[in-house]
């Protein structure tokens, strides 16, 4: 599937920002089973001083610099990308608890494997989701029973937590967004000795004829990958929809939390109060330029 991403976020300050320095993950990353065909990523104002690289994970990532007064500063990232579907869940996978031994021997997976800043141990969260790992059983089994859990016991519902919401309180509400859903979920696969990492991204929202729209419409998406040995590698899961993913999410970057990656994270001079804006449009363009 080829889709196209507009992404804008626009900030009005109350009053001037004299200085500001942007952390911007807004880029798709490219991927065996995702191609960047196009990638732009604009300002106004235009920054001083601007630089792109690979941060520690080797996501896509830009530093815009402005030193001249602004009251109001918008980022738009324009994307087209073709995604095609990973492999599906192997029949075998091995037990879940040879797991965490295979993953120390991989200073690569390994550091998903402990706490984070923002994903500390939480008891609670390894008790969500014990039950589905008995001993023994294969890894695979256990996500796929993991996932319908999900779906059964938590709500999307917007606006009762905030980026900063710990995993403890969205257990006990219940309910959440896509963020705090993956957190919860990265969390108790951490205690449980499963490397899990917080991939960031976006997902199609087009609702099939007949069909009903995805959770999470128009705005920023997440999700969760799980490593499972080093022969399955890495499956991709998204406990907001209660589905393996497929060919419907676009990954800009992945970390240890939502923290590593945030799409857009500032240090500003000045601005006093300030209002934030973000849209986000995916779809499929009717023609794919040559």
């Amino acid at each position: 599937m080829i889709y196209r991403v507009r992404h804008v976020t626009a900030y009005a300050y109350e009053r001037p920002v004299e200085m500001a320095t942007h952390l911007l993950h807004l880029l798709p990353r490219p991927l065996t089973r995702q191609r960047v065909l196009q990638a732009s990523l604009t300002s106004d104002p235009l920054p001083t001083r601007r630089e792109e690289g690979l941060d520690h994970f080797g996501n896509p990532t830009a530093w815009f610099y402005l030193d001249r007064p602004h009251t109001r500063f918008s980022v738009t990232a324009d994307s087209l990308v073709e995604v095609t579907a990973p492999a599906a869940m192997p029949e075998s996978t091995p037990p879940w608890e040879a797991i965490r031994e295979a993953a120390l021997r991989d200073p690569d997976v390994a550091e998903f494997l402990f706490p984070s800043p923002a994903l500390p141990p939480v008891p609670a969260a390894r008790d969500f989701f014990a039950p589905h790992f008995p001993p023994r059983r294969a890894a695979g089994a256990a996500m796929v029973e993991m996932i319908a859990h999900f779906r059964d016991n938590m709500a999307f519902r917007a606006g009762v937590t905030t980026v900063s919401t710990p995993v403890e309180e969205v257990l006990r509400r219940r309910a959440g967004v896509c963020q705090d859903f993956a957190h919860l979920m990265i969390t108790g696969l951490r205690m449980l000795g499963i490397p899990a990492r917080y991939v960031s991204g976006y997902i199609r929202t087009r609702p099939p004829p007949g069909g009903v729209r995805r959770v999470g419409a128009d705005q920023s998406h997440a999700w969760v990958a799980a490593w499972l040995g080093a022969e399955t590698g890495w499956v991709e899961m998204d406990p907001t929809n209660s589905l393996f993913v497929r060919d419907e999410h676009v990954v800009l970057g992945w970390g240890r939390d939502f923290g590593d990656v945030s799409p857009l994270l500032g240090v500003i001079l000045g601005g006093g109060r300030h209002s934030v804006s973000v849209g986000v449009d995916m779809d499929e363009p009717a023609a794919v330029p040559g």
